[in-house]
């Protein structure tokens, strides 16, 4: 493997102007990403210390059925004993969800690592499945290339209902359906068998979403020592109860200062991440296993379309007693997560960095520091075929994305169309329509009005002509095909749907042809957070 960086441009405007200096998103951040902010938010969690075991045996209870390597363990104390960690985290996506989901776990761990060099001290990785999530059209489905095309495959179960992910049984059967169906198209290689295995023994071991999801980033993860715990989990919930009720005290606030907060974000010019509202709650009730947003309406807590209506009080109750029934929105769980662990720093995309401009105050109105916020690596993977087919027509990844495979395609398809056949078709149908010319004029002196029979048959005619240029073109294409088919791969592999790769494709199409050592040399690559991105070849 050999690793590059670039610089690309940065499409995000929010993204964009946080790379830049002197930019005004800088106002709605704590700190600016550098060393000195790394060390000040040490300083100051350090001075906010608190005991951390039972929340270290909540991510061990969740673990130890995913199977705990030495390195988690040994990350388990350190956190234990104290230690500060860089958190991140992703929906429970099929197979993974797509390769940024790997990125931000590779992030995580990459900026520990680097961080606990810089402050000489344990920094732990810790990946936060978000299982509370219930738009489970946003995670049940993956891409391949089938032929010359994207194809989706998607998970054929569907729910009316809003269950949240870590809630959601799978039917294991049409699961290993969509996985046959997705290696079948990734094609058989040395390593399919192999593959297959261990997606069906992940998959027997699971009952969820969430399982199937943690049990593979586990397996991916486990020898970094990558720490998983699950936003939905009943103990992780239980712990989190005095957080309910101190976000249930302050809701009014909270909503006020983020809304307000967003206006300030829109007139800076960034827009409306989050359309926040005075009247939110931004707390989810689950109810009979269903999620419904909640509302702050008349003093009470209410989602009326499921006829949820509840006081101060009974939601003060339930967040005592029955925690497991509230859920956090966009804006309270980076809240929660910042009093539930001791973040240095939290790894995230383009959106979440969107959507944290809107929280400074929120942090301050619970007494809490917003954390440093790290944007997440950004990776486009280069097969040893695409980076022959790019020394071939002499072009970059950058090229790629800036549309210029597919302008060659364009230019070549062009140079090789036929147009003396073209010529001739053309010379034919100017023919055709001078004789219908002379007919109709003869008929009409004949006072033979047979006009819409010959408007009929000409346009006939002309159809017939259409389609043989049509087959003439498709013809000349086919002869080209092999040559038409590399400029489609190199955009399929680089820029699939107008859009980074890690967007649309998951890591298992890399497993299928490179095996299991993928992402091990994956892994032992120098990464670190910036303002590139980088092309990793193959």
């Amino acid at each position: 493997m050999k690793l590059e960086s670039i610089q690309a441009p940065i499409k995000n405007h929010v993204l964009a102007d946080y790379w830049s200096p002197n930019t005004a998103i800088h106002e709605f951040f704590e700190y600016d990403y550098n060393d000195r902010a790394f060390e000040r938010r040490a300083a100051y969690l350090e001075q906010h210390a608190r005991d951390q075991k039972e929340l270290t045996a909540i991510i061990r209870q969740f673990m130890e059925p995913l199977g705990l390597s030495n390195k988690a363990n040994e990350h388990l104390k350190q956190l234990e004993q104290g230690a500060l960690v860089i958190v991140g985290g992703q929906q429970a996506g099929i197979l993974t969800g797509p390769l940024y989901s790997v990125h931000k776990a590779i992030s995580v761990i990459a900026l520990a690592k680097e961080q606990s060099e810089k402050l000489q001290q344990p920094i732990v990785p810790v990946f936060w499945i978000a299982g509370e999530d219930h738009d489970l059209d946003e995670i049940n489905h993956t891409y391949t290339v089938r032929g010359e095309a994207l194809k989706k495959h998607a998970y054929s179960e569907r729910s009316i209902r809003k269950t949240m992910a870590s809630a959601t049984a799978l039917n294991k059967e049409a699961m290993t359906q969509l996985i046959n169906s997705i290696i079948k198209d990734y094609g058989e290689t040395a390593f399919t068998e192999g593959l297959m295995q261990q997606l069906v023994d992940a998959l027997n071991v699971s009952e969820t979403f969430t399982d199937f999801f943690a049990q593979l980033m586990n397996r991916l993860f486990k020898d970094e020592g990558l720490l998983l715990m699950d936003a939905a989990d009943l103990q992780l919930r239980q712990y989190e109860s005095n957080s309910f009720a101190r976000i249930i005290q302050h809701s009014e606030e909270i909503a006020s200062v983020v809304t307000e907060k967003e206006e300030e974000l829109e007139h800076a010019g960034y827009g409306k991440p989050i359309l926040a509202t005075n009247e939110a709650a931004n707390l989810f009730y689950v109810k009979d296993g269903e999620r419904h947003l909640l509302e702050r309406k008349n003093k009470l807590f209410v989602n009326l379309a499921a006829n949820i209506k509840l006081s101060q009080e009974e939601i003060l109750e339930i967040a005592e007693k029955q925690p497991e029934c509230l859920s956090n929105n966009v804006v309270t769980r980076p809240l929660m997560q910042e009093m539930t662990l001791p973040v240095l720093a939290f790894v995230g995309g383009p959106g979440e960095l969107a959507y944290w401009a809107t929280l400074k105050n929120a942090f301050a109105v619970l007494d809490l520091q917003m954390p440093i916020f790290a944007p997440r690596l950004q990776i486009t993977i280069v097969t040893r075929h695409v980076e022959q087919l790019l020394h071939e027509y002499q072009l970059s990844v950058a090229d790629v994305w800036d549309g210029k495979a597919l302008q060659l395609k364009e230019r070549f398809i062009a140079d090789v169309q036929d147009y003396e056949a073209k010529r001739q078709i053309q010379a034919m149908q100017q023919m055709i329509t001078e004789k219908y010319k002379e007919l109709t004029s003869y008929l009409e002196e004949q006072h033979l009005y047979l006009d819409k029979i010959l408007i009929k048959n000409q346009e006939h005619h002309l159809k017939q002509f259409d389609y043989l240029q049509q087959k003439i073109e498709q013809m000349v294409l086919n002869k080209h095909e092999t040559t038409i088919r590399k400029f489609t791969t190199l955009q399929n592999e680089l820029y699939p749907n107008d859009g980074f790769q890690e967007r649309v494709y998951n890591p298992y199409q890399y497993f299928n042809e490179f095996g299991p050592m993928f992402m091990r040399e994956m892994l032992k690559q120098q990464y670190s957070i910036g303002k590139h991105h980088y092309i990793l070849y193959l």
